[in-house]
Formats: C-alpha cells, sequence, structure tokens
C-alpha cells in the first residue's frame, strides 16, 4: 500500500504541477515562480508573492505534500470502501471514480482549505472551473489509477 501511495503522490505532483505550469506560463501569461509563490503565499502571506527562489520551493514542497495527502486519503477510502472497489474494478471504473473525487478534491482545497488559510473567499471565475475540471485527468486519474483492489486489506 505505501508504494502505491508513493507512487500515486509523485505522479499526482509531477502531473499536476505540470498542468498548472502550462496554464500559468501559456495561457495565464505568468511564470511558473509565480505559481509556487503563489501557493506558498497561503501560509507565508502576500510577502511569498515575488519573494524569489525560497517562497517557490516552499510552493513546491506544499504542492507534492498535498498530493501525498490526497493519495493517502484515497488509499484509505478504498481499503474501507466496497463500493469504491467495485467501481474501481469495472471498465471504466478509474474514469468515474476521477470524475468524482477530482473536483471533491478542488472544492475542498479551493472553498474551504484555501480560504481557511488565506482569510479570503473563493473567487468563482473561469479559472476556478478549468482547474476544478482538470483535477479528473491530472489529479484524480494519477491517484485513482495507482490504486487497485489488492489494498482492500490495507488499514
Amino acid at each position: 500500500m505505501t508504494s502505491r501511495i508513493v507512487r500515486a503522490g509523485l505522479l499526482t505532483a509531477l502531473t499536476d504541477g505540470l498542468f498548472s505550469s502550462v496554464l500559468s506560463v501559456a495561457f495565464y501569461g505568468s511564470t511558473v515562480a509565480r505559481l509556487f509563490q503563489g501557493v506558498a503565499s497561503t501560509i507565508l502571506g502576500p510577502s511569498a508573492i515575488g519573494g524569489g527562489t525560497g517562497p517557490a520551493l516552499v510552493g513546491v514542497a506544499m504542492h507534492i505534500g498535498v498530493a501525498f495527502a490526497w493519495s493517502a486519503l484515497f488509499a484509505i477510502a478504498i481499503s474501507r470502501s466496497a463500493w469504491i472497489r467495485r467501481v474501481r474494478a469495472s471498465p471504466l471504473g478509474v474514469l468515474t471514480l476521477a470524475a468524482l473525487y477530482g473536483p471533491f478534491i478542488w472544492m475542498v482545497m479551493s472553498l474551504a482549505v484555501i480560504p481557511a488559510l488565506t482569510r479570503r473567499p473563493p473567487a468563482i471565475t473561469y479559472r476556478w472551473w478549468v482547474q476544478c475540471f482538470g483535477h479528473i485527468p491530472f489529479v484524480a486519474v494519477p491517484i485513482v489509477a495507482a490504486m487497485d483492489n489488492s489494498d482492500a486489506n490495507f488499514r
């Protein structure tokens, strides 16, 4: 089970990091450093933005930690839910669960976690929706695909 969590966490951190980086640079006219400084600003405050390499590296570490946390949470869920294991074993199970888990992750992060840390309400914009749906292939698919029903004995 631990190896699946490690694989899911690393793969998710990589795919979501690339997805967010491409969005930032190619579509939003920003930089990768600014992206991860923005992540770090949730705990370091607004001064992290434009703060150089240090805050950007803190943001990368936070990004990886969050990927591992959501991977571990799914590992626990699949180990405890026969329904999740049945869906996961079905022909479109990975995509079905990812279509549920990806938006769930984004909603928890954007509507609860980030506002709690920043003390700012979320802005539901076009970018919010891009992230919501982008969490299906770039966050949840790697997590769900890395787990299988042999993990049912993990507790």
